[in-house]
């Protein structure tokens, strides 16, 4: 079969140690980019672009920060909505006080401020884990969320209470506001997210993120061997929370381009929080098949029995996907923990040893 590494032979430890060891994956990797950068671009409508690839690109990113925390910290968490909005309302900011400044370099900045308030909220991890720690980021979700209603300098004292996306360009292309264009819009978001999850998957495969996993793991035996369990902790939400609230500018600035509060409540923490287990724990190329059977699941459910003359009612369509995500979540609960990602794992196992797969 094409899917083998005989033959690839490693001379050395940087070889061995690639982040793409098997030539395959490299070429795979390189496919999707392609698709990505090249084709999706040319051949898409604005329909597409606008209302599936960059809501997909966002809440794939969202799914990598709290993957980074509880897939590979161990730390649960039920404030991911709250961590994208302070992103979101920081780059809101940013873009009033620096009206002249790049407003991507302004998003990316806005994450430090949701790494601030995520590591504040992360100090309980040291005492405390597991149910009890999903209990006090929940508590960060409702306290912020009541921080964006009632705090009006937040959205710089409009009457809707909403925040709304001035026009900004970058290389003389209007990059957001409702001029923007979506695939100006889609190339800065895809552009972002393989970015950052380019350099979290580096780091996922240093000492840092090998720390995250001892953690995860066993923390007292990882404390015992030299790790220190609150800055190892305070880093992983610090990180995660970074991403998210990256995440979250990006949703408001390259898709909405206008947000009230509900738009960062506990359901979007759910929504975030279901894509990473049907994805994968663990894993971030599950972040992506999350995101994408979550989004788009509801949109197949729509046009697809349309295309065959089934017409479907919005209300069906939702009912439908919230009975298929549950079942499909207490089936990789009991079958498959590991979600989509372990599956794909499974399926490139059995390639490589064909006709023995067993």
């Amino acid at each position: 079969m094409f899917y083998r590494e005989a033959g690839q032979y490693k001379t050395s430890y940087e070889a061995d140690q690639a982040l793409f060891p098997i030539r395959q994956d490299l070429v795979g990797i390189g496919v999707i980019l392609l698709v990505a950068f090249v084709v999706i671009p040319l051949t898409a409508n604005d329909f597409f672009l606008a209302s599936i690839m960059i809501p997909f690109l966002v809440f794939s990113l969202a799914a990598i920060g709290l993957n980074v925390l509880t897939g590979f910290c161990g730390q649960l968490s039920l404030g991911t909505g709250a961590f994208m909005g302070v992103g979101a309302y920081a780059a809101y900011k940013l873009t009033t006080i620096f009206p002249d400044v790049n407003v991507v370099f302004l998003v990316l900045l806005s994450g430090f401020f949701a790494a601030f308030i995520g590591a504040i909220f992360g100090l309980p991890s040291l005492r405390i884990k597991g149910l009890y720690l999903a209990v006090t980021t929940l508590a960060a979700q409702f306290f912020l969320e009541w921080c964006f209603i009632r705090i009006p300098w937040l959205y710089n004292y409009n009457a809707s209470g909403a925040i709304e996306i001035p026009k900004r360009e970058m290389f003389g292309v209007v990059v957001s506001g409702a001029e923007a264009t979506p695939l100006a819009r889609y190339f800065v978001v895809l552009s972002i997210t393989v970015a950052i999850a380019f350099l979290i998957a580096n780091v996922l495969r240093g000492r840092i993120g090998r720390s995250w996993m001892m953690i995860r793991d066993m923390d007292i035996a990882a404390e015992l061997m030299g790790i220190r369990p609150l800055q190892t902790k305070l880093m992983a939400f610090a990180v995660s929370s970074y991403i998210c609230g990256v995440a979250g500018a990006m949703m408001v600035f390259f898709w909405l381009n206008a947000a009230e509060p509900s738009s960062y409540s506990i359901t979007l923490s759910f929504q975030i929080l279901f894509m990473v287990i049907l994805g994968g724990l663990g894993s971030l190329g599950g972040a992506f098949l999350g995101a994408a059977f979550i989004w788009i699941l509801p949109v197949a459910l729509k046009f697809i029995p349309g295309a065959i003359g089934i017409e479907i009612g919005a209300e069906t369509v939702e009912h439908l996907t919230f009975m298929v995500v549950g079942a499909l979540i207490i089936f990789f609960l009991i079958v498959e923990p590991h979600g989509f990602a372990r599956l794909w794992q499974i399926a490139k196992q059995k390639l490589r040893v064909w006709p023995f797969p067993y």
